[in-house]
C-alpha cells in the first residue's frame, strides 16, 4: 500500500534533516583523519585531500542522475537505493588499503549519498505546499547540528580507535536512516509520462531552465551559495592567520555565525507565511548587500577582528534568507519535477563552491580583501537579479 503524507509534517522533519545531514557528516567527519589515512595508504596528503573534491564532484553528478529518477520512479525508491549504495561504499572504504581504491570509493559513495538527499526538498514541498520555505527553514535548523559536531566526532573516534571506524560509523548511521526511511518515509506519485526515461530526463531539465522566473531564482540560489562557500573557504585564514586567534577562539567565532544561520531560519519560519518567500528573499538580499558593503569598507580601513565578526553575522543571516526562499520558490514552480529542480540547485551550489576556492586564490593578497570583494560581488548580483524578477510574491 502506498504511504501517504503525514497530517503532522513536524513528525517527518527530524528524519528529513537526518537524511540531509549525511552529506556534511561524510565530508567533515574524516577531515581530522586525512594525515593518518595518507600515511596508512602510503599516499601523500595532497592526494587524500583530492578525495574531498572528488566527493563534491560525485555528489553533484549523483544529483543530476537521481533527481530526475526520483520524479520518474518515486522518491522512496531512490532514497532507499542511495542509502544502500552509501552503506556498501562506506564499508568498502573502511577496508581499502590502496589510494586509488579510496579515491574511487569516495566518489562513488558521494554519488549514492546524493540519492538519499535529493528527495528531501520534494517531500518538504509535498508537506508544506505554498509554505515550502517554512518547512525548509525547519529542516535547515535541525541539520545544522551535523557540520558543527562532525569534526569533533571524527577527532574523538581517532582518539579511541582507528580511522576506519569513521567509515563504519557512517555506514551505521546510514543503516539507521535506511530503517527509518523504510518505516516512515511516504511514497511520492511517480511520473506517468509516456516518454522514455532518457527523453523525460532531458525534458525535465529543459523545463526547469526554460522560464525567466526560474532562472532568476536559480541565479540567486547559486550566487548566495557562492558567497557562502567563499566564507567557508576563507574564514579559517581570516581568523587564524590574519587576526591571529587561537583554534579554540576560532571555534567560538565560527559558532557565532552558525547562530546567524539558525536565527535567520527561525525568523523565516515566523515571517514567511505572512510576507511570502519573495519578500523574505529581498529582505535577506538587502541585509546581505548592505552588510557586505560594510565588510568591504571595514577591510579597506584595516579595522580589528570584532568589526569583521560583527558584520559577518548579518551577512550570513542574509545569505540564509536568500538561499532558503530562492530554493522554495524554485520547488513551488515545478511540483512534478521537484527532483530535477533539486538536482539543479544542488549541482550549481556545489559547483559554485569549487569555483569560489579558485577565485579566492587568484585574488589573494595576504588580507581578507579577496573575501570582501567576492562576497560583495555575489550578493550585489543577487540584488540585481531581483530587479528582473517577475513581481509575484510566492
Amino acid at each position: 500500500m502506498t504511504k501517504t503524507i503525514s497530517s503532522n509534517p513536524l513528525r517527518l522533519l527530524p528524519l528529513l534533516a537526518s537524511m540531509v545531514a549525511i552529506t556534511p557528516l561524510a565530508i567533515d567527519m574524516y577531515l581530522p583523519a586525512m594525515p593518518t589515512i595518507a600515511k596508512d595508504l602510503s599516499s601523500s596528503n595532497s592526494a587524500i585531500q583530492i578525495s574531498l573534491s572528488l566527493y563534491l564532484a560525485g555528489y553533484a553528478l549523483g544529483m543530476l542522475i537521481f533527481g530526475p529518477m526520483a520524479d520518474r520512479i518515486g522518491r522512496r525508491k531512490v532514497a532507499i537505493s542511495g542509502l544502500i549504495g552509501f552503506i556498501i561504499c562506506s564499508v568498502l572504504l573502511a577496508n581499502t588499503n590502496q589510494e586509488q581504491n579510496f579515491l574511487a570509493l569516495r566518489f562513488t559513495q558521494a554519488v549514492f549519498g546524493s540519492g538519499a538527499t535529493v528527495v528531501v526538498a520534494g517531500i518538504i514541498r509535498d508537506l508544506y505546499g505554498e509554505h515550502t520555505s517554512k518547512g525548509m527553514s525547519y529542516v535547515s535548523m535541525i541539520m545544522m547540528i551535523a557540520p558543527l559536531i562532525a569534526p569533533a566526532i571524527g577527532s574523538l573516534i581517532l582518539e579511541i580507535s582507528l580511522w576506519q571506524t569513521i567509515f563504519y560509523t557512517l555506514a551505521s548511521y546510514a543503516l539507521l536512516i535506511l530503517v527509518l526511511v523504510i518505516w516512515k518515509l511516504p511514497q511520492s506519485v511517480p511520473s506517468k509520462s509516456n516518454r522514455n526515461w532518457l527523453s523525460e530526463f532531458f525534458n525535465n531539465y529543459r523545463l526547469v531552465f526554460s522560464t525567466r522566473k526560474s532562472l532568476v531564482n536559480i541565479s540567486c540560489s547559486m550566487l548566495c551559495s557562492f558567497a557562502f562557500f567563499c566564507y567557508i573557504t576563507a574564514i579559517s585564514f581570516v581568523y587564524i592567520e590574519y587576526f591571529k586567534v587561537s583554534e579554540s577562539q576560532f571555534s567560538i567565532l565560527f559558532g557565532v555565525n552558525v547562530m546567524a544561520l539558525m536565527l535567520a531560519n527561525i525568523v523565516n519560519t515566523r515571517m514567511v507565511v505572512k510576507k511570502g518567500a519573495k519578500t523574505m528573499l529581498r529582505v535577506g538580499a538587502t541585509i546581505a548587500v548592505i552588510s557586505a558593503t560594510t565588510l568591504f569598507i571595514f577591510t579597506k580601513l584595516e579595522l580589528g577582528l570584532y568589526y569583521t565578526v560583527a558584520i559577518l553575522f548579518p551577512i550570513i543571516g542574509g545569505i540564509s534568507l536568500i538561499a532558503v526562499n530562492a530554493d522554495a520558490m524554485i520547488l513551488m514552480q515545478f511540483p512534478q519535477q521537484t527532483g530535477t529542480a533539486t538536482a539543479v540547485i544542488g549541482t550549481l551550489r556545489f559547483g559554485s563552491g569549487a569555483f569560489a576556492g579558485v577565485l579566492l586564490g587568484l585574488l589573494y593578497d595576504g588580507t581578507p580583501m579577496n573575501l570582501a570583494i567576492l562576497m560583495f560581488a555575489a550578493l550585489f548580483s543577487v540584488a540585481i537579479a531581483q530587479l528582473f524578477s517577475p513581481k509575484v510574491n510566492t
